[in-house]
């Protein structure tokens, strides 16, 4: 028993109660298949020390959903989104990332919205994806499932039902941080069993094989992960094999002439869309049998019927005819449709291993892998899944002259493959690889000619590596080359655009007597993470300051090179009178044309006065809290932005600055959001600032930054300055 948050007892909550839970709520709802996500304790925001606090602060890189508690569906299909990224766009993550209910009514809104998703799932369905919130704080995700004959909308009483479910899984989980043991997410997902109807006493299931065995033709039983629980003996005559051989094992592993991408894509397209469907196949010599899924929450009954030929003038009649396709691995292939939409969105290298881990190990049956890339006549592991790091970093760093497997293959561009261990000292005697693996393919990543990388996936028993399989693992390579290409030359980009920005910004705040200030920068959450912010506080004298902070239009480095040329303006007419610092610097620019608009605030500081002057081109209004706390969003007279007419004029305003005031000067990419009015974001904005009064400079930049990064993901940058005047 734990604690409860007033002192009295209470259960232990985990993926159980949380699974007791959501098979409640799916038989409210009437949804056939629920999960439950998991923000990771290890995601949440290190600065944020309010236990009540937001659980999505701005969505930082690398932020995850783990699927915790599954039901309705095998794990199988739900392997591809097992971790769901928060900044991705699903209907999971944009559900708890934006705090909303999420709604597909149908697979054209799906593949409308989401067609990545779409893609990779083409069966209809219906679903919705809710954030688990209390207050503030959010734990997570719920998403429902219903079938394909659920009406396109959501009725009121199942909008309430889903906000009922998520507000009781988000106390579950309140209730359990607060005990000190908070629920997380586990390796795998805790998969439910399925519910039924009914269950059948020993005599009540004799009757029931008895029955099938006297029906016409053949049936099955497959459970919810798609293996055969129960086959009739015409059943396994029609399919050729003896009930031992066919019981416990999926229809399209046991039988080679079913493993077939349209016999598992049905199976998927009855487990998901709860309909019945079917397809026809033909079993070697001349055996043409039809195959019809009748699916529920149990599993899906088979019903396996002999059919003429596929030519023939009176084919079977189908409940919904699949299309022909060519031999393969089914599972390996879904996983390769979906690692081929997903690599499309990949942003770096870190991005292109972790998106090829989720989808290979499951493709292939993998335990481990490693992923290499060729660096100055060296191959460097920049990635690996299953391994433990001591093992892959002895192999880190090994020159392309060794006789390696990775190097080989990279070297020749012809994959290897390892049955054995026996296999592998065979072809490299030398060799001992002590990483507790049975099996291994080597696989060089190369495209267009060039060599990028070597993988190696590991399997901890012997496999075979049948032709198909080889032919389909070498045509992967070539396609996680192309990622891996195209995100080592995004990587690279980004850290000249880093850098290139880095050195435009100041590294340091001078030190001015008199003032105590601090400032902060975030680039955005999205494109190359270069802008046109900037700042800048100038010692002019012993008694007199300038600041300054602007943001050049767009997001590139045009953006932070015109950035610098506008510090550089302001640098040398600073000392001037603010309007006349921004008519010299607006003339510049206008000369210069370089099309893009620029908005600046330029202040004056009268350190002994206790006075400043503004003069703004369009720039969001600076906040001022007064040393009683209350705060005050000024309203200087704005001018045009700079670069758009040579001859504009900058009004000044004077206001009084006494000691123990705070003026904060920031850029629109801390209170502009989409769907947000503008005034209500500056007003919680200032708001957050009269709050924090117990707070140091750094403190209250952090929090008034964290503030803004929570109010919705970035998609501009953030400029912060805050400058207190003090009595010395």
């Amino acid at each position: 028993m734990s604690q409860s948050a007033t002192g009295s007892p209470s259960p232990d909550i985990g993926p159980d109660t949380l699974g007791a839970a959501l098979t409640r709520f799916t038989r409210t709802t009437g949804a056939y298949a629920g999960a439950v996500y998991l923000l990771s304790p290890g995601d949440l925001d290190e600065h944020d020390d309010d236990p009540e606090g937001p659980g999505v602060p701005g969505v930082p890189d690398g932020q995850m959903l783990r699927l915790a508690v599954l039901s309705g569906v095998s794990a199988g299909i739900a392997a591809p989104w097992a971790r769901v990224a928060l900044a991705a766009t699903t209907p999971v993550s944009d559900a708890v990332r934006e705090r909303r209910l999420v709604w597909i009514g149908g697979q054209e809104e799906l593949a409308r919205r989401y067609p990545r998703l779409a893609l990779v799932l083409p069966h209809p369905f219906v679903m919705a994806a809710a954030a688990i919130t209390t207050g503030p704080k959010v734990w997570g995700g719920l998403v429902l499932h219903w079938s394909s004959a659920h009406p396109s909308t959501l009725s009121a009483a199942e909008r309430e039902a889903i906000a009922d479910a998520c507000h009781h899984l988000a106390l579950l989980l309140r209730q359990a941080a607060h005990c000190g043991h908070p629920v997380v997410a586990g390796p795998e997902p805790r998969v439910l069993p399925p519910s039924r109807n009914r269950t059948a006493g020993a005599a009540e299931a004799q009757a029931a094989v008895d029955f099938a065995e006297r029906l016409p033709s053949g049936c099955c039983a497959l459970d919810p992960d798609g293996r055969i629980t129960f086959v009739t003996t015409a059943g396994a005559d029609l399919l050729g094999a003896g009930i031992p051989d066919l019981l416990g094992a999926r229809p399209w592993e046991a039988l080679p002439w079913l493993d077939d991408p349209v016999a598992e894509d049905r199976y998927r397209a009855a487990a998901l869309s709860r309909r019945p469907t079917s397809f026809t196949a033909r079993r070697p010599p001349d055996q043409w049998l039809s195959f019809h899924l009748y699916p529920d929450a149990s599993g899906i009954s088979v019903r396996i019927v002999p059919t003429p030929s596929a030519d023939a003038e009176d084919p079977p009649r189908l409940l919904h005819p699949a299309p022909a396709a060519e031999p393969g691995r089914a599972a390996a292939l879904h996983h390769l449709m979906h690692l081929a939409a997903t690599l499309t969105e990949a942003v770096g290298v870190r991005d292109v291993v972790e998106r090829v881990a989720d989808q290979i190990l499951p493709a292939f049956g993998a335990q481990a892998l490693a992923m290499m890339a060729a660096e100055d006549g060296r191959l460097r592991i920049i990635g690996h899944r299953g391994y433990p790091a001591g093992h892959v970093d002895r192999f880190d760093a090994t020159p392309l002259t060794s006789g390696t497997p990775t190097v080989r293959v990279l070297t020749t561009g012809i994959a290897e493959f390892f049955a054995g261990l026996a296999d592998l000292r065979q072809a490299y005697p030398d060799i001992d690889p002590r990483d507790g693996m049975a099996a291994w393919a080597c696989l060089p990543l190369i495209t267009s000619g060039h060599p990028v990388g070597s993988l190696i996936l590991a399997y901890d028993r012997p496999h075979p590596f049948p032709s198909e399989e080889r032919a389909v693992l070498t045509s992967t390579a070539g396609l996680i080359a192309q990622a891996l290409d195209r995100a080592r030359l995004y990587d690279a980009t980004h850290q000249l655009a880093h850098d290139l920005q880095a050195g435009l910004l100041p590294h340091a705040l001078p030190s001015v007597p008199g003032l105590d200030v601090a400032a902060r920068y975030l680039p955005a959450s999205r494109g190359m993470d270069v802008g046109g912010d900037f700042y800048d506080l100038i010692r002019l004298d012993g008694t007199t300051a300038a600041a300054a902070i602007g943001d050049v239009q767009g997001h590139n480095v045009q953006a932070a090179t015109l950035m610098g040329q506008v510090r550089t303006a302001v640098h040398a007419t600073a000392g001037a009178p603010p309007g006349e610092v921004l008519a010299r610097t607006n003339r510049l620019l206008t000369d210069l044309n370089p099309g893009l608009f620029t908005s600046c605030l330029y202040v004056h500081l009268d350190l002994t006065g206790h006075r400043a002057c503004l003069a703004t081109a369009g720039h969001p209004p600076p906040v001022l809290r007064h040393p009683d706390g209350h705060t005050e969003i000024l309203r200087p007279t704005p001018g045009l932005l700079l670069g758009i007419e040579a001859t504009a004029d900058y009004p000044t305003t004077d206001i009084v600055l006494p000691p123990g005031c705070v003026l904060a000067l920031y850029t629109d990419g801390l209170v502009e959001a989409a769907g947000v009015d503008i005034d209500e974001a500056i007003a919680s904005l200032a708001g957050r600032l009269a709050r924090d009064r117990s707070r140091s400079m750094d403190d209250l930049a952090d929090a008034l930054v964290g503030h803004g990064r929570r109010s919705a993901p970035r998609i501009d940058d953030i400029a912060l300055l805050l400058i207190s005047p003090t009595d010395t």
